[in-house]
């Protein structure tokens, strides 16, 4: 089966909350080593190794453009290129992002409505779409066994995800699915004590290309690209 690749968000390798993260999910995506798990107060008791196994597996990201195998009539290399252009163009922004809920998982969200976070996320659907082979019938059906609406349906065959544009959630995924509410909110509230620092203000000042060699591999980062763009005064 063929690579597939990603346009993520991640914060830098060297920033307190990828670090922090990172060891949270118990897997540094970008050298690929396994991490130690902190021990957070109050969730004695839970397996937090099956808790993150899902997002261990991609990595701490946001979704931009989502995981894709490439067009008969692309490289790695185009792919990377392209990526280092789009990144040079546009400017570093800040937006105020904490642990939150999003239905039954946790992941750190903004505080707020985010213009720019929304622009940048609609671009790289658009932008990167060129790279993009169609879904294949498996990935179809794999998407379709949640619940769409029938533009949610028509932006998956159109884009490859269909959680785009105004469907658009950002989210740093922190858990898998915890459908027990109690015990979410549980560890929701260890990990607001935990990212205390890391809330707030953040600065977004890049993209990623993650890469999964097959199905069964994790994703990890090819390469970061930095935004390059002066704000307009």
């Amino acid at each position: 089966m063929s690579p597939r690749y990603a346009v993520y968000y991640a914060p830098p390798a060297e920033s307190a909350l990828w670090r922090k993260a990172s060891a949270w999910l118990g897997r540094d995506a970008d050298t690929g080593d396994a991490l130690e798990r902190p021990a957070l107060p109050g969730l004695d008791g839970l397996d937090l190794e099956a808790l993150t196994q899902d997002p261990r597996g991609y990595g701490f990201h946001a979704t931009l453009k989502a995981p894709f195998e490439l067009a008969a009539d692309a490289t790695e290399d185009e792919l990377l290129a392209f990526a280092g252009r789009f990144a040079a163009d546009r400017p570093a922004f800040e937006a105020e992002i904490a642990p939150a809920a999003l239905g039954a998982f946790l992941a750190f969200r903004p505080m707020g409505a985010s213009l720019a976070l929304s622009e940048l996320a609609a671009d790289c659907v658009r932008a990167f779409d060129p790279f993009r082979a169609p879904l294949s019938e498996f990935d179809l059906a794999r998407r379709r066994r949640a619940p769409l609406t029938p533009e949610q349906d028509a932006q998956l065959v159109q884009w490859g995800y269909p959680y785009v544009f105004g469907d658009f959630r950002f989210h740093m995924t922190l858990s898998g699915s915890i459908r027990d509410e109690a015990v979410r909110a549980r560890v929701l509230a260890a990990l607001q004590a935990h990212f205390a620092e890391e809330t707030g203000p953040h600065r977004f000042a890049g993209i990623a290309i993650f890469k999964q060699p097959d199905r069964n591999a994790p994703f990890t980062i090819l390469e970061r690209f930095g935004f390059k763009a002066k704000v307009a005064a």
